[in-house]
């Protein structure tokens, strides 16, 4: 059998969910099929140890014009002229020429719930994107019995049409032993430029190179995700201002600074709005993108980790932070629950008041944020990638 895999997502540079998920669902499907003859479609030559292919693999880089909507162009006319046996887009919409024996991933519906958070042209292409999916793929594999339940009912689809397959993490970057924890907060382990950009030896590439560099020397809470209103990120802001209120006479913590990392989304100005208000510029830091080791590292370090969003098809970084031994507190709504089990401190997070205090909570009480370290252990222990790809590879053999 011939499976032809789009590459494109998980060939960017700066990587976030789905394009994690893609990444690491191929690396691991090359360690699992040695039968199968494989076809990864990119726009530009695969990067790094993606391009690495075993014998059965092969890199087809469609390049031709146009470069805009470069799968319903260029992946459909490749799949006009040479289409393989079945075509797995495991973070993308299908093309429209495409062939019977076609699988996808749906990460989420969020721009079902939450419409206004998308450009008019956006909105259309998710709807249409999905839709197509719906009506023409073989199967759908969802992130999480949440998102099976969502597509069923927006959709009026078919049950059967889904397989839930959760993700994984990568468990190499993101660890730590149960023997080994980190300190709460080890001073000038953390730096940062002028700019707000963290640091985190060794430097990545680009990241506050040749810029002055202050240590952070205070504990801090960390949020990962993009910076928008989907994620409540400000929020998170508001809820962060109500506790330096709280926490005015806790020595430990009265200096406590909010790490935000993520791209600026759809509503990032209000996020800008609430740090201007509350007279947060000092103690709000923003560093945008940053390298998987350097993730790791800020999760080791925080005090704990927050997920206000309203939104999630899954919830990457929930796992990320349990592996490296980081207590979580975070929103009870859409797959958030079902990742996080009984590891979770979970809030409203429509209630600014009810988030400010179970982060205070978790915060004040280091009992509770070592029992919901030792339940995110065993957590994580559920999720793996190489679980993820053998269950996907199931999916695609049973076709």
């Amino acid at each position: 059998m011939t499976i032809g895999i789009d590459a494109s997502r998980a060939n960017k540079i700066q990587k976030t969910g789905t394009e994690w998920y893609s990444y690491y669902l191929i690396q691991e499907l090359k360690k699992l099929d040695k039968k199968s003859h494989y076809f990864l479609y990119s726009k530009e030559a695969l990067h790094g140890d993606l391009g690495q292919l075993p014998e059965n693999w092969e890199s087809k880089v469609l390049s031709w014009p146009p470069k805009f909507l470069w799968t319903q162009f260029r992946l459909s006319f490749e799949m006009l002229r040479q289409p393989p046996d079945l075509l797995f887009v495991p973070a993308h919409t299908i093309p429209l020429i495409h062939p019977k024996k076609t699988v996808t991933t749906c990460h989420d519906i969020g721009f079902e719930r939450y419409p206004e958070l998308y450009s008019p042209l956006e909105l259309r292409y998710h709807r249409f994107g999905m839709r197509l999916a719906v009506r023409k793929a073989a199967k759908i594999i969802v992130p999480s019995e949440f998102t099976k339940k969502e597509m069923v009912e927006v959709y009026n689809a078919d049950p059967k049409k889904f397989e839930v397959i959760y993700h994984g993490y990568n468990q190499e970057v993101y660890k730590v032993t149960e023997k080994n924890l980190p300190a709460p907060f080890d001073k000038g382990a953390v730096t940062v430029g002028h700019g707000g950009e963290v640091a985190v030896a060794p430097l990545s590439k680009g990241v506050a190179e040749g810029r002055g560099i202050r240590e952070i020397t205070e504990p801090f809470i960390l949020y990962i995700g993009r910076l928008e209103k989907k994620k409540n990120t400000a929020g998170l802001v508001e809820a962060y201002a109500r506790i330096l209120n709280e926490l005015k006479t806790n020595n430990e913590l009265q200096n406590l600074k909010l790490v935000l990392v993520g791209g600026p989304g759809y509503g990032f100005e209000e996020v800008q709005e609430k740090i201007k208000k509350y007279n947060l510029e000092d103690r709000v830091i923003m560093p945008g993108w940053l390298s998987g080791e350097e993730l790791a590292r800020l999760l080791k370090l925080a005090e704990l980790f927050v997920f206000p969003s309203f939104y999630e098809g899954f919830g990457l970084p929930i796992l990320e932070a349990m592996a490296c031994g980081c207590s979580v507190v975070a929103s009870h709504l859409a797959s958030i629950p079902e990742v996080g089990g009984d590891a979770i401190e979970y809030f409203d997070p429509h209630n600014i008041e009810d988030m400010s205090d179970k982060i205070a909570k978790v915060l004040i009480n280091k009992n509770l944020q070592e029992e919901l370290r030792k339940r995110g252990f065993e957590r994580v222990k559920n999720f793996s990638w190489e679980k993820c790809a053998r269950e996907t590879l199931n999916v695609l053999e049973s076709i």
